[in-house]
């Protein structure tokens, strides 16, 4: 078995795609139209794990609403001080103002430190970024 996507359905399709491809990286891997949307496929490379942003051609009068089970996205970045930073440049707003360390208790006991960062994208799905380092 071999994970291949997760789909949401985009209010704005021009502001999901700039913030997935400009903020957070990844890159249009293919596009297909069915009978009633377009399906945009985004990846970090050819062959990962991919987001697909669904954009219905006939938009429900009130903006969907982000699920009550799903949690969120998570992408790993180099340089948390660059990613805020393009944050800021780009207009958007972390979630709970700055980032932040999370203790992760292991199973002997030590504790690995990440530092993690939240933010929503357009359409108010969480994406979390921890820092690689």
């Amino acid at each position: 078995m071999k994970y291949l996507h997760s789909m949401i359905r985009v209010n704005n399709l021009r502001e999901s795609l700039r913030f997935y491809e400009e903020l957070i990286g990844l890159k249009l891997q293919s596009k297909k139209d069915l009978d009633d949307c377009t399906l945009y496929f985004l990846a970090q490379y050819e062959g990962a794990p991919e987001i697909e942003l669904t954009d219905n051609w006939e938009k429900p009068k009130t903006p969907y609403k982000t699920g009550e089970t799903f949690g969120h996205f998570a992408f790993e970045c180099e340089d948390m001080g660059a990613f805020v930073q393009k944050v800021k440049d780009m207009g958007y707003e972390l979630m709970y103002g700055e980032p932040f360390n999370l203790d992760l208790k292991n199973e002997d006991g030590s504790v690995t430190v990440k530092r993690i960062a939240f933010i929503k994208d357009p359409d108010g799905n969480e994406v979390e970024i921890i820092y690689k380092g």
